[in-house]
């Protein structure tokens, strides 16, 4: 006994010396440096849209973005949901515009960078993806041909500097759309293949210009980097970028036994890719099947980047000519969303069905069998206090 205060005195020691310097083993630090946001390749050209990195073109794009004129009513535009202060999302468990759609809207920060769009990918490009929301009827509900004759009326001088000359509008209708009302759609049919291929560029134009404003959004540098970019040159994090020991432990477990890192990989925290992650569906809301559906909707696409109105040559649609199209695994796929910033802008998974991360931690943890195909995840133990530990580190993540 007469040792035991000599033992508490060294234990003392080694707990405060792991304070100032976490241990982390050589392979925990490489995967630690892979995550940082200082390892993120610079944002490369986009073939498919020529106007992706013209001025003119992104800021005419930033302009549509924020205007209400585009849409059916005039009450909704893309920063609807999209809010500027709210890491380009809106907090809502399921977007609202003209209608209540279903599903959660997701932040843009570096958006410009993924391959596949949407919670299912049902779009191959930024500019395609921009598109869909004006013509979608719980969106911005307008149609092409309308969008159009705004775009003459209100933006035509500057659209046409960067875009070229207008087509002549004359004798073409007010409202038509393929995907309209009855209406719209018998006035779209009724047009000839030349007016409608005319309408289409414009259309798409419109698309590259929001695009291009878009690919300016990239994530900022947290908490997490600043630890990260000390851990790698060995100097000893301080002020903020200094790690709680509960936060060490979320991020061994993070890259470790919870295997986060799996999916949420890279210095976006995410793979780019779909997993069915046994996430519920939300009662009173229409099926959801995730990406089993999306894949014929991106093939059907005319805007897609085999289509007509893609710039350069085919050699830049690889991801679409080699998708997977079918298998048990595309069923109730997901996107893996970003994990940058997440703390704060709860509800979590593509429709909002977890309102904090405690919940999402509980889930995994849990790992619970999906109602339609097969989960990919599988029970996890985890102490309570594992599960606080994944929580703090994930808050890290956060400016």
């Amino acid at each position: 006994m007469r040792h035991f205060p000599r033992f508490l005195a060294l234990l003392a020691a080694i707990i405060l010396a792991g304070c100032g310097k976490p241990d982390f083993s050589d392979a925990e630090k490489k995967t630690v440096a892979s995550l940082a946001l200082s390892t993120l390749p610079s944002l490369k050209p986009d073939s498919t849209n020529r106007f992706a990195d013209v001025p003119a073109a992104a800021a005419l794009g930033s302009t549509l973005f924020f205007d209400q004129g585009m849409s059916r009513d005039g009450t909704v535009s893309c920063s609807t949901c999209h809010k500027i202060d709210r890491q380009f999302q809106d907090d809502l468990p399921q977007a609202v515009g003209v209608g209540h759609t279903n599903r959660r809207t997701m932040p843009l920060a570096g958006v410009a960078r993924d391959p596949w769009f949407f919670w299912d990918g049902r779009r191959d490009s930024l500019w395609a993806q921009a598109l869909t929301p004006l013509e979608n009827p719980l969106e911005q509900a307008g149609n092409r041909t309308a969008y159009a004759h705004y775009m003459k009326t209100r933006f035509g001088e500057r659209y046409e500097r960067i875009f070229g000359p207008l087509p002549d509008f004359s004798g073409m209708p007010l409202n038509a759309s393929p995907l309209g009302t009855d209406a719209e759609k018998a006035a779209w049919n009724a047009m000839s293949d030349t007016q409608r291929n005319a309408l289409n560029g414009v259309y798409a134009n419109i698309g590259k210009a929001i695009a291009a404003f878009e690919r300016s959004i990239e994530p900022a540098p947290t908490r997490f980097d600043r630890f990260a970019l000390d851990l790698g040159t060995g100097a000893e994090a301080k002020g903020d970028a200094a790690f709680s020991q509960e936060e060490i432990l979320g991020l061994k477990l993070f890259i470790g036994k919870a295997n986060c890192v799996t999916c949420h990989n890279g210095p976006r925290f995410t793979d780019n890719s779909f997993h069915n992650t046994g996430v519920p569906p939300v009662a009173d809301l229409p099926p959801d099947r995730g990406r089993i559906d999306a894949v014929r909707q991106v093939e059907a696409d005319p805007f897609n980047c085999l289509g007509a109105y893609r710039d350069g040559d085919a050699s830049a649609c690889g991801e679409l000519r080699f998708m997977v199209k079918d298998g048990p695994q595309l069923i109730r796929a997901y996107k893996t969303p970003s994990l940058r910033g997440a703390a704060t802008r709860p509800p979590y998974m593509h429709a909002g069905q977890f309102s904090s991360l405690e919940e999402v931690v509980a889930h995994y943890a849990k790992a619970a069998p999906s109602v339609e195909g097969t989960s990919e995840i599988h029970p996890l133990e985890l102490s309570d206090r594992e599960r606080a530990a994944l929580v703090a580190f994930l808050k890290t993540l956060t400016e």
